[in-house]
C-alpha cells in the first residue's frame, strides 16, 4: 500500500522502476552449468556488440587516413584496416561470451558440426573467403594494379571478402570471385614494375632510302618523353612485304595500362607522318599490278551518248 501523502509522480516512478527491474531481471534462457541469460544481459551484450562494431569501423577509417600519407600501398592499408576490424570483433565476441559465462570449449562440438555443414553447403563462399585472405597475404594482385583476365583488362579497385572489383578500360566494373584470381591465369602488367616493351610497325613504298627511313623512325620514337632510354630503342628492317618495305620499332615505356601505351604509339605515328612528309617518304598502301596479254591487238570500244 502506498502512503496516503505520496504524490502521483512518486507512485509512477516507483511503479516504473519496479516494472523496469522486473523486465531487466526476467530470465530468457537457463542452461545448466552456465549463467542465466536475462533480458538485461542480452541488452548489454547487444549494446557492446553495436558499440564495438561502430568503434571498429571508426578505428579502421582513422587508421586508413593516418596511413594514407605514408609509403604504404593502398592494398596494404586496406589489409591493415580489415585485420583491425576483425580483431576488434573477435575481442568483442570473447567479452560477450565472458558476460554469459560461456567457455570456448562449449563450442567444440557445435563448431565441428557447423564446419561440416558449411563444408557441404557453402563451399564456394568459403573458397572465395579464404582466397581473399590469400590474395592479401601473398599480394599477387594489389589495388591499383593493371591486370588482364579472361580477355578483359582493367584496374583493381577493391579486394573484398568474396570478390574483387576490377574497373575495365571501357569503364565497366567487373566482380571477379577471389578463387578465380588464384585458379586461372591472370596477367598482372604492374606486379613488379611498370616497365613494358612494345612495338610499332611502319611500311614505306619500294624505292625509299631504307637507312634514312630507319633513322627517321628512330628519331620519332626517341623524341617521346615517355620512351625509356635504357634499354635504348631500336628499329629493324623487318621484311620485303607484298606492298611495302616493312620496318618495326622496339622500345620500352613505364606505363600502367594498355590505354597509355596506345596513346604513346599514336603520338609516335603522328611524328613519323610529319617526318616522312618533310623528307618526301611515302607510307605504302596496297597496290595491284594488272598485266594484259598483248600477243594480238587489243579491241578498244568507246561508249558515249551517240551509241545509245
Amino acid at each position: 500500500m502506498q502512503p496516503v501523502d505520496a504524490t502521483l509522480d512518486e507512485v509512477l516512478v516507483e511503479y516504473a522502476s519496479g516494472t523496469g527491474m522486473e523486465f531487466w531481471n526476467k530470465e530468457l534462457l537457463a542452461i545448466p552449468g552456465f549463467e542465466v541469460i536475462t533480458a538485461g544481459r542480452l541488452i548489454i551484450a547487444l549494446s557492446i556488440f553495436l558499440v564495438a562494431y561502430l568503434l571498429s569501423r571508426l578505428a579502421g577509417y582513422l587508421l586508413a587516413r593516418r596511413l594514407a600519407g605514408s609509403r604504404l600501398r593502398p592494398d596494404s592499408v586496406h589489409t591493415i584496416k580489415r585485420i583491425t576490424f576483425f580483431i576488434v570483433l573477435a575481442l568483442t565476441a570473447l567479452a560477450i561470451l565472458g558476460l554469459f559465462g560461456i567457455p570456448l570449449t562449449a563450442f567444440a562440438f557445435a563448431t565441428g558440426a557447423i564446419a561440416i555443414g558449411l563444408g557441404f553447403g557453402a563451399q564456394n563462399i568459403i573458397n572465395n573467403f579464404i582466397s581473399g585472405w590469400i590474395l592479401m597475404a601473398e599480394r599477387p594482385i594489389r589495388i591499383d594494379d593493371f591486370v588482364e583476365i579472361d580477355g578483359s583488362q582493367g584496374t583493381v579497385e577493391y579486394i573484398g571478402t568474396r570478390s574483387t572489383r576490377i574497373r575495365r578500360t571501357d569503364g565497366v566494373h567487373m566482380l571477379v570471385p577471389n578463387s578465380h584470381l588464384l585458379e586461372r591465369t591472370v596477367v598482372n602488367w604492374t606486379l613488379i614494375d611498370q616497365h613494358i616493351r612494345t612495338t610499332l610497325r611502319v611500311g614505306v613504298e619500294y624505292g625509299s632510302p631504307v637507312d634514312h627511313v630507319a633513322t627517321l623512325i628512330l628519331q620519332a620514337v626517341t623524341e617521346q618523353d615517355e620512351v625509356n632510354s635504357d634499354p635504348p630503342a631500336s628499329v629493324i628492317f623487318e621484311d620485303f612485304g607484298d606492298n611495302a618495305l616493312v620496318f618495326e620499332a622496339y622500345f620500352w615505356c613505364d606505363v600502367a595500362g594498355e590505354k597509355a601505351m596506345r596513346e604513346i604509339r599514336s603520338q609516335i605515328r603522328f611524328r613519323i607522318a610529319d617526318l616522312f612528309a618533310n623528307n618526301d617518304i611515302i607510307v605504302a598502301f596496297p597496290q595491284r599490278d594488272v598485266h594484259l596479254d598483248t600477243r594480238k591487238p587489243l579491241e578498244i570500244r568507246l561508249s558515249g551518248d551517240n551509241d545509245r
